[in-house]
């Protein structure tokens, strides 16, 4: 891996950069500040003008990724509009999508331990992005009669979960873990299945 190097007056995201590339190559604990200093070009004592700590630079990542998936998350729900069923689904794929392309970040936020309230900053970047997916989930229960309409809040962790859990154990090579079929598809019929038993799905469609 290319290593970025530090530009002057950007040292603590060189920092960040480093740190992305270290998680996704050894994991969140797999490296050292140290190592990480060594990857952004700068001295260890560098680091410490910015982060307290490993875990704090891992928060930083985290922090990050919150801010990307939330772009990568409403961009997904602007383009399914107006349907509600399409904005909603989009959400979904737009959850793998980012785990694909954003490793080091996905890490950071959901393999590392990190609590999203060790900061106000990283506990707000992460309600912002499952807000995105509640108010999907919102538009699209409205569709359904008012006694038989699930709490926004729990419609979208049913989909969450899902989407983690084909991320998990389909999308990032975990060990012992195989599907004939793609995490893509996978999640894709999940999601069916899940809203022909809200209602929300025709059987047959």
């Amino acid at each position: 891996m290319a290593k970025r190097g530090y530009h002057h007056g950007n040292l603590r995201q060189a920092l960040v950069e480093a740190a992305l590339d270290l998680i996704e190559a050894r994991g969140p604990t797999g490296f050292s500040l140290s190592e990480a200093s060594k990857q952004a070009g700068v001295t260890p004592a560098a680091v410490y003008r910015h982060f307290e700590g490993r875990e704090d630079l891992i928060a930083e990542a985290a922090l990050q990724g919150y801010e990307i998936f939330a772009d990568v998350m409403q961009r997904a729900f602007d383009d399914g509009k107006p349907s509600a069923l399409a904005a909603f689904e989009a959400t979904g794929r737009a959850y793998l999508a980012f785990a694909r392309r954003y490793p080091g970040h996905y890490i950071a936020m959901f393999e590392s331990g990190i609590s999203v309230n060790r900061t106000p900053q990283l506990a707000a970047a992460s309600a912002h992005a499952r807000g995105i997916l509640e108010q999907a989930a919102y538009n699209l229960s409205l569709y359904l009669p008012a006694d038989k309409r699930p709490p926004s809040s729990m419609f979208s962790a049913h989909i969450l979960a899902l989407s983690h859990g084909v991320v998990e154990l389909y999308a990032r090579n975990s060990p012992g873990t195989a599907s004939q079929y793609p995490p893509e598809d996978l999640l894709e019929t999940g999601i069916g299945i899940y809203l022909r038993g809200l209602g929300l799905l025709d059987a047959d469609t």
